[in-house]
């Protein structure tokens, strides 16, 4: 990154301690509030970077990836963005399906290269002069209210990433480098957070994908509901819920609900 702006290195320094009170709030969500915890960040985020959007997203690496992928077999599996709006969702879907295609940007291809565990990435320091005078820039950027964006690549093993983007407008100025520095230390600090929010959908340890249904019961699980509140609170039946119930255990490989917490605590690799 190409400015002489640092992040102070005194711990009572008032960004730093933003950062800090950001961690502790993360760590006072209960595991079943996994969704509102990460809405959380990325609305703290916005507002700490002033910033127009954010997007958290995974990415998995297939595993028989074709020769001349450009994208070495790197795909997303989950997409979050904290405000859709329609203009924004319709991009987001239509760069998921040009992945699969034989069209596949620049910016796309620089963003799965390499294998760095940590990465932060400032757009106009990443794409080259031109690239910002094509359509891709203009359809993904432009056209849906967005000028430049940050990125941090965050790897939870050599199969699945983070990806992390924040977005200002045309309004707004562009991100420095000291903007890079902070949003990457919030980041360096949450490799056990985003861990939480894969192990939700059933990512990293289980043996196959959470179903919504099975997802919104593991929540509640975790939170330390029974089987009977559980089917009561999702309005079904106890049979379907104790159904729900087997089929995570059979997913993560557990046989009861403290075997299933302990996955939370880090106590099973």
């Amino acid at each position: 990154m190409g400015n002489d702006m640092h992040l102070s290195t005194d711990p009572t320094d008032p960004q730093k301690q933003e950062i800090y009170a950001l961690w502790d709030q993360l760590a006072d969500f209960s595991v079943g509030d996994a969704d509102a915890a990460l809405t959380h960040l990325m609305s703290a985020l916005r507002t700490m970077l002033s910033a127009r959007n954010v997007l958290w997203g995974v990415v998995v690496r297939l595993p028989s990836p074709k020769r001349a992928d450009p994208l070495l077999g790197w795909r997303p599996r989950l997409v979050r963005v904290l405000d859709p709006m329609p203009a924004v969702a319709a991009s987001v879907q239509k760069q998921y399906d040009t992945l699969w295609s034989d069209h596949v940007d620049l910016s796309q291809i620089l963003s799965m290269s390499g294998d760095e565990p940590f990465r932060v990435r400032l757009l106009f320091e990443t794409l080259p002069p031109e690239w910002f005078d094509g359509e891709h820039y203009r359809r993904h950027y432009l056209d849906v209210g967005f000028a430049d964006s940050i990125s941090v690549r965050v790897a939870l093993n050599h199969d699945v990433r983070i990806r992390f983007f924040v977005f200002r407008d045309a309004q707004a100025p562009r991100f420095s480098a000291q903007d890079g520095q902070r949003l990457g230390l919030v980041m360096r600090g949450l490799r056990w957070f985003h861990r939480q929010q894969l192990l939700s959908h059933g990512l990293l340890i289980a043996n196959a994908p959470l179903t919504p249904a099975e997802r919104r019961v593991l929540l509640a699980l975790l939170d330390g509901h029974m089987e009977k509140e559980i089917a009561q609170r999702l309005d079904q039946s106890p049979n379907t819920t104790h159904f729900h119930v087997k089929s995570i255990y059979g997913k993560f490989g557990v046989r009861n609900r403290s075997t299933l917490a302990a996955l939370w605590l880090g106590k099973l690799q």
